[in-house]
């Protein structure tokens, strides 16, 4: 069965909520890594920094090659471009959702304070 955006998003999203997994992403931005020096900054075993890279190849925020001995993790991008598409289509939606809404509340202010005519007597 094929994933669905929504689906999509909450497996991107389930990846990205662990605080270890978005510096794993982090670090990766800057370039390759191995698992070694992906593991070096934080105080956890190698196998728990392998089930991290895991979840993050699974959701395919990473891709692991095969250099010889090395196994290189690099950042796959397009997972990530997405998630900005739609948070820039939603924040433009509600920007324009807003400016509307001050509008309204800018011409019910004006009704609401202007001065009266006099009343004729």
């Amino acid at each position: 069965m094929p994933v669905t955006a929504p689906d999509r998003f909450d497996v991107l999203f389930a990846a990205l909520s662990d605080p270890t997994r978005r510096s794993i992403v982090g670090r990766l931005a800057d370039g390759e890594a191995t698992v070694l020096e992906l593991a070096e900054p934080f105080a956890i075993s190698l196998p728990a920094i392998s089930r991290h890279l895991k979840v993050l190849e699974q959701a395919g925020l990473i891709s692991r090659g095969r250099q010889g001995q090395r196994r290189p993790c690099q950042l796959r991008p397009e997972p990530l471009v997405e998630i900005a598409a739609w948070a820039d289509h939603t924040r433009s939606a509600w920007e324009r959702r807003i400016d509307r809404l001050d509008a309204h509340l800018r011409r019910t202010s004006e009704r609401t304070t202007s001065p009266s005519t006099p009343e004729k007597s």
